[in-house]
């Protein structure tokens, strides 16, 4: 692990304490965790993305025979 320094306005750091505090943790850790999801958020959106597009189509289920919106109203 690597140490670091970064500069936060006062009302970030006393959110920062607040949200460590309620977590029961160090602001350190609290910055560390959210830093590494931040970090991993975009390769689980790719992970999701690409097992979307490997579903296969729904037999019997054809979306170009939905109704239109007027269709779906009058139905009411």
């Amino acid at each position: 692990m690597k140490k670091v320094t970064i500069t936060l306005t006062e009302e970030v750091v006393e959110w920062a304490r607040k949200r460590a505090a309620e977590e029961n943790t160090s602001v350190s850790k609290l910055v560390g965790r959210m830093l590494e999801e931040k970090m991993r958020r975009p390769d689980e959106y790719w992970a999701a993305y690409e097992r979307l597009k490997r579903i296969k189509p729904v037999p019997g289920f054809d979306a170009s025979k939905r109704m239109t919106r007027e269709q779906a109203h009058a139905c009411r």
